[in-house]
């Protein structure tokens, strides 16, 4: 089998979800039906709602179950500007940082070219974490004119975990409401949307061991979102569609099963990654770790390694076994640095070298040892390679060897 260090991706469903998914597939009911079934289904739904909600630390009525953070996000970013800008069309900007998942990114920008909306992109330091001289300046300039505020909780490439807190303190001091992206915190460090003041928080269930395909948004309940979409008006008529009972179900037990072992299982994986990075220090000398690390998810190591390009290693640890990302995107094939580092500060060739291991709850320190095994020589090779024109031919190495073998890269 091969070990799994892309935890931050997607993490395998835990023993509580998968248990709650089976059950309710073996049922059936549309839980807005008025039947028995329909109730019954209805009845699963709403205790779900309570359990994620007190996981969250919301109120249950504040909970909005979509189809996972992607939809989260654009459902808050999107619902939000247009109900500010629908009561004063004089609010058209928009507070963003420039670390921000593309959920986040990419809708902004299409608010921009589509709804008249103004960006207005927020630095950060050369650890990911947000400048808050540029946010409070932002702030006070034109405050009538902001729609909102959108800061991630914690970047899911780097690892960094924002102050959240100041953020939406700084902004509620102009009445403006704060979005964030917390899919990355939610059920890894301690998130409680009430404490937290802010207005609408992103969640999903495939980062904490439930099922691709659900998550929700976390709406407070004096706020007013425009909907994206229309219905039959379930969810407070702000996310129509059929609610998806088993999935909903397997969300709430992995978020109980995440959030009522968090202490154990924050110190658990702060220990295995501090490992790694020792480690992966005393074999690769140059390799940088990117992030705060004073402020970071337990989960997550992410390295820059100089002269090596990101996707060549990543081939190559993937021939050996060893599963992990760059945490960038790679478009037609050509590698292209992460926006996130290059907002760091860091040049292009450096963000080139990219490359993440991020732990989750099936991580053990075998799996350390198994990467701290393979790295070393994966890393020569991807350095004799170079920073350019290898990808391709690594790629197909790759496959091929995948392909030879009995177990693949799932």
């Amino acid at each position: 089998m091969p070990v799994y260090l892309d935890h931050a991706a997607t993490t395998p469903i835990s023993g509580p979800a998968l248990a709650a998914l089976t059950q309710e597939l073996s049922r059936s009911g549309n839980p807005s039906s008025l039947h028995g079934s329909g109730r019954r289904a209805r009845l699963v739904v709403e205790q779900s709602r309570e359990t994620l909600a007190k996981a969250a630390g919301a109120h249950f009525s504040e909970v909005i179950f979509v189809s996972g953070g992607t939809e989260a996000d654009n459902l808050a970013v999107k619902g939000l500007y247009w109900s500010r800008n629908s009561a004063d069309k004089h609010r058209k900007r928009i507070l963003v940082s420039t670390i921000e998942h593309p959920a986040v990114q990419d809708t902004v920008e299409w608010l921009v070219a589509h709804e008249g909306a103004e960006a207005v992109w927020l630095p950060v330091d050369a650890d990911g974490v947000l400048d808050l001289v540029a946010y409070r300046n932002a702030l006070d300039d034109d405050p009538e004119s902001i729609a909102l505020v959108t800061v991630m909780w914690a970047n899911n490439e780097v690892g960094t975990v924002q102050p959240i807190a100041e953020i939406v303190a700084l902004a509620a001091g102009h009445g403006i409401p704060v979005h964030s992206d917390a899919v990355q915190a939610f059920g890894s460090i301690p998130v409680d949307f009430a404490a937290s003041g802010l207005a609408a928080m992103s969640i999903s269930g495939h980062k904490i061991g439930g099922p691709v395909g659900v998550g929700a948004l976390l709406l407070g309940r004096a706020v007013k979102l425009t909907p994206v979409q229309h219905g039959g008006g379930q969810e407070r008529d702000v996310r129509s569609g059929t609610l998806d009972t088993p999935s909903i179900a397997a969300f709430a037990a992995a978020a109980d099963a995440a959030v009522g072992q968090l202490p154990e299982e924050m110190a658990r994986l702060s220990g295995l990654r501090d490992d790694l990075i020792a480690r992966v220090r005393s074999e690769i000398p140059d390799a940088v770790l990117r992030g705060s690390m004073e402020h970071r998810l337990p989960g997550n190591a992410h390295f820059t390694f100089p002269g090596c390009e990101g996707d060549s290693l990543l081939f190559l640890l993937d021939m050996a076994g060893i599963e992990t990302s760059t945490g960038s995107a790679c478009t037609a094939g050509v590698p292209r640095p992460s926006q996130v580092l290059l907002s760091m500060g860091l040049d292009e060739d450096t963000a080139r070298g990219a490359q993440r291991f991020s732990l989750g709850h099936t991580s053990t320190k075998n799996d350390v040892d198994a990467l701290v095994a393979a790295l070393p020589a994966a890393h020569a090779q991807a350095k004799q390679a170079g920073m350019a024109g290898h990808v391709s031919s690594i790629q197909t190495a790759a496959t091929q060897d995948v392909q030879r073998k009995p177990v693949g890269k799932l």
